[in-house]
């Protein structure tokens, strides 16, 4: 999906810069970068990050760098920061989120015979610099911004640089999170609040949908009022936010172990043990522990000095490797014992079907799962879910076209709990899974765990609901 963080300073910005950028890794798969502003203009560093965390490219960098002002991005496929040159100025920009009518608008662009697009990959274009090119439409940053706003079919969030401060741009329902915090003599903007606490920053003002503001070291202003519409991704709490950040100022933690106590409340089995699929499960299934009472234990071990996050290689095998050689069972907690799993979510199910093999040939005489969230029913259009994954890799879609068929297109039934064709579903992924038993958290529990009305959360990917 991608991060990013700005910092505007009254002394060099480069350390809060650096530190915060580094904290939003979790989010990105392919490319890290950061851009600074100081009296000789615009520097920037831009490095792959598939192998190689993003402290370890960066930090023989940052000595060579120097400002008061700067962004960063940690980014899911994309070279960033962009340096542009235009008629509004020079400035540096980085991007989250998704286009979805990037070829539409390339070819609009392209009708007006002055556009051009230099940063390729592939053939394929650079959507940070789509992002410029329909900034520079506008006679104002603001009113460029406003462009992207109105013209993409997705979402895009953005920070963008210029000498004389940062803009921070939330997407125009809110589907990411954009915060400003600040401390003495410095501001920053930043996706993931885990980064303030341990560089001094206090969390000052959460962006609304749409919003726009102006961000220097003496504090920021509002260039564009937010928006009406709220649609923030239930998934940050769900999976891919960090357990210490908070998004609408609700905190990601506290969510998970509500959902977890959600999923016991509906549950009656009796077993031995309740644990979590580490990391991502584990605050679900302390959640479900202290709602049960039955006990929290850790059946699986997670080593990770050596191993990347199992969903960042692009390769389906690899990411299976990965998560295989990540998580070490831990027998004498096994052996003849009735274990319940709380997980994220099941997306493939090809990770969890090998650590159900390997719980079972441990001696396990049950294994029931629960996800803490609906089935994935539909692919998500609007943030960079799973860029790499078609939609009938989803473990819901291939129980789904084994029951109905290839041509098979109305999916309403099958996301609906409790309906015939939903039970018919679970049970698909059950067997194929070889669980003893399988429960989705159920929607209207999930959004009563995060504590916003359902007309505020995006939840497209469970109901198809826009």
């Amino acid at each position: 999906m991608g991060g990013f963080f700005g910092v505007a300073s009254k002394k060099s910005c480069i350390d809060d810069l650096f530190y915060g950028t580094d904290y939003h890794s979790h989010l990105g798969t392919k490319r890290g970068g950061l851009s600074v502003i100081n009296s000789n203009g615009f520097q920037r560093r831009i490095h792959n990050i598939e192998n190689t965390q993003f402290r370890s490219k960066f930090d023989t960098v940052i000595p060579h760098m120097s400002g008061k002002l700067g962004i960063g991005v940690i980014s899911d496929n994309d070279d960033q920061p962009l340096l542009i040159r235009s008629h509004l100025g020079n400035f540096a920009l980085v991007t989250v989120g998704i286009i979805q009518n990037e070829k539409q608008l390339t070819q609009k662009l392209f009708k007006s015979k002055n556009t051009h697009f230099s940063e390729m990959r592939g053939g394929a274009i650079n959507p940070t610099e789509l992002v410029s090119v329909l900034i520079n439409q506008g006679t104002t940053f603001e009113e460029g911004i406003q462009i992207v706003h109105d013209s993409i079919e997705g979402s895009c969030s953005l920070l963008l640089l210029t000498k004389n401060g940062i803009y921070a741009a939330r997407d125009k329902l809110g589907r990411t999170p954009i915060i400003i915090g600040n401390k003495d003599g410095s501001y920053a903007a930043t996706m993931e609040t885990c980064a303030f606490p341990n560089l001094g920053f206090e969390i000052n003002y959460y962006l609304g949908p749409g919003e726009i503001v102006f961000m220097t070291s003496d504090g920021f202003e509002q260039r564009k009022p937010p928006g009406d519409r709220l649609q923030i991704c239930s998934f940050l709490w769900v999976y891919y936010g960090y357990p210490a950040s908070n998004y609408e100022d609700i905190n990601v933690e506290w969510v998970r172990n509500r959902c977890g106590a959600m999923l016991a409340k509906n549950d009656d089995l009796e077993i031995d043990t309740i644990a979590g699929v580490p990391d991502s499960g584990t605050s679900h299934g302390l959640g479900y522990s202290n709602q049960s009472g039955i006990p929290y234990k850790r059946p699986f071990v997670k080593y990770t000095p050596t191993w990347p996050r199992s969903f960042m290689p692009q390769k389906q095998d690899t990411r299976d490797l990965v998560a295989r050689m990540k998580l070490i069972p831990v027998k004498e907690l096994i052996e003849g014992k009735k274990l319940l799993f709380c997980e994220d979510s099941i997306v493939r199910g090809t990770q969890l079907q090998e650590t159900v093999k390997i719980l079972f040939h441990c001696g396990a005489i049950e294994v029931h799962m629960r996800p803490a969230c609906p089935p994935l029913v539909y692919n998500c259009k609007f943030l960079n879910f799973s860029r790499s994954t078609s939609e009938f890799d989803y473990a819901a879609r291939k129980a789904i076209r084994q029951l109905e068929g290839k041509d098979f297109h109305d999916y309403a039934p099958y996301a609906t709990a409790g309906s015939d064709k939903y039970n018919a579903m679970v049970e698909n992924i059950k067997e194929k899974l070889n669980l003893t038993s399988l429960k989705y958290q159920r929607l209207e529990d999930l959004i009563e765990a995060i504590g916003l009305p359902k007309n505020k959360l995006c939840t497209y990917c469970w109901d198809g609901v826009e």
